[in-house]
Order: C-alpha cells, then structure tokens, then sequence
C-alpha cells in the first residue's frame, strides 16, 4: 500500500517572502522598538533627536536583523523613504542603508490635522505600480493604521499591492523575530 504525503500549504509568511522576493510592492514598516513611553515627550523637535524617543539596544538589533532578513532573501529594494522622526530614520539606515526623508510618513499619533493631506499622499504611492524593486517606507503605526486599517507591531512590514490610480490592496503582514 502506497502512502502518498500531501503538500505542505505554503505558509503565510513564505507567501509575503515570495510576494516581495518578486518586487513591485510597497513595503510599510513601523520603525523598531524604542524607550518606553508613549509618543514623544514635551517640547520634541525634529530637527534635534536627544529631544525624541528614539530607538532602543533592543530596537537596533531588531532594525539590523531586518535588514539581515531582506538580504538573506534576496528582497529587491529600489527605494527607502523614511518618515522624519530620527527612530524612523534609524531603523531605515540600520536596516537598509540611507533613506530618503518623505514627510507624509511622519507621525500621525496626536496629529489629526495632517491625517488627510497624508493619508492621500501615501494613497497615491501605495497605489503606484511599479516594476522591479519594491518601495519600504518606514514609519509609524498610527501612520500606517490610518492608511491601511492594520496596526502593526515595532518593525513589522505591512505588504500593499499597488493597484493603479491610488488603489492598492493589503498583501499581508511580516514580522522578523
């Protein structure tokens, strides 16, 4: 008698590395863990990171095992935006070498009034299709959560399918342990 094993179903997370191993998707990342506390403490300037909450031991290592992950899979990256917050830009130049500083990825959390001039402007570059590399763009997760109804975790990726015309579709979620 013959026992003929069944094929394993490909696991989510296999799915999401061959989806983005293709290219042309946009790849959100919430940037990595930071201090404790939430949102930034009073008087926070951009333009001066000693006064934000910034990425911790723990979140570094994260943001460069990331990075790690992406080149053990071959991920192709044609371009890195990073929203302006200095943990934003750390976990983008840890993981992936120098971002380009792209305002609509900035913080959403306790800025309502910039919700909808932002969430349009991803809209329009999530939905752009594209051939080749995929787009990261790390930011925040209130960011992200406005745009695409997901809220992730520190340094999980939401995968979009651009769609055309501002449209784009949700792919899945990864997280690298």
């Amino acid at each position: 008698m013959a026992v003929l094993a069944a094929a394993a179903p490909v696991g989510a997370d296999e799915r999401i590395w061959r989806l983005i191993e293709a290219g042309g998707q946009a790849i959100f990342v919430r940037h990595a863990v930071t201090t404790p506390g939430v949102g930034d403490p009073p008087n926070m300037r951009l333009t001066d990171c000693k006064t934000q909450r910034n990425l911790n031991d723990v979140g570094r290592a994260h943001a460069r095992r990331l990075g790690e992950a992406f080149r053990a899979h071959g991920i192709p990256v044609a371009r890195v935006l990073s929203s302006p917050w200095c943990r934003c830009q750390e976990t983008a130049r840890l993981a992936f070498g120098s971002p380009e500083i792209w305002a609509p990825l900035g913080n959403l959390f306790g800025r309502p009034e910039n919700r909808a001039t932002q969430v349009e402007e991803l809209r329009v570059l999530a939905g752009e299709q594209r051939t080749g590399g995929n787009v990261v763009l790390v930011t925040h997760g209130s960011t992200i959560l406005a745009l695409t109804g997901v809220h992730p975790g520190p340094a999980e990726l939401v995968i979009v399918t651009p769609q055309g015309d501002g449209r784009f579709a949700v792919a899945g979620r990864l997280t690298v342990p």
